[in-house]
């Protein structure tokens, strides 16, 4: 009997203990479609990117027409003449390699223009988050977008459009 009533005792604890905690769902993936800055700023990263592959991508061809200059005319050179020719196409194939870190490294300027052009507007959406939560008094908000086990959520937890409207873009 003793074991009985504290079974039940527990599973009351932990049933009020769920109830009590309240959940909401953001859909990041969504709010971010609705910001036009947040498209321009992937605009313009692409337009970046592109650029600057095409820049490494300049120097990986110089280095590989120095190379193919040289099996051509290996042949016909001194051995100091080929060791200088090897040493210039390493040393074109290493500038290209330093300019693709620099461009594309984890301190690299795409990471730091990503940072600049994206951080503010996902900095906005946690503050109009974080604001929502604290007045309806949330425990937690998730991101469905980004809960790959989640299978099932009620749209009525969902407060991505209430995000939107607090950033100013009606829904």
């Amino acid at each position: 009997m003793k074991k009985m009533f504290l079974s039940l005792l527990l599973m009351a604890t932990t049933m009020v203990a769920a109830q009590a905690q309240k959940f909401a769902l953001i859909d990041m993936e969504f709010i971010l479609k609705q910001i036009p800055s947040y498209e321009q700023a992937n605009k313009q990263m692409e337009s970046l990117s592109k650029q600057w592959q095409n820049a490494v991508e300049a120097k990986a061809n110089e280095a590989k027409a120095l190379y193919e200059n040289y099996q051509k005319s290996a042949a016909t050179m001194s051995a100091e003449q080929r060791t200088a020719k090897e040493n210039e196409i390493i040393a074109k194939e290493k500038e290209a390699a330093e300019l693709r870190q620099t461009y594309f490294g984890p301190q690299g300027e795409a990471m730091k223009k990503r940072q600049e052009l994206i951080s503010p507007i996902q900095d906005a959406i946690y503050n109009a988050v974080k604001e929502i939560a604290t007045q309806r008094g949330y425990d937690a908000v998730i991101d469905r977008a980004s809960a790959q086990s989640m299978i099932f959520a009620s749209p009525r937890i969902d407060i991505s459009n209430e995000v939107l409207l607090k950033l100013g873009y009606s829904k």
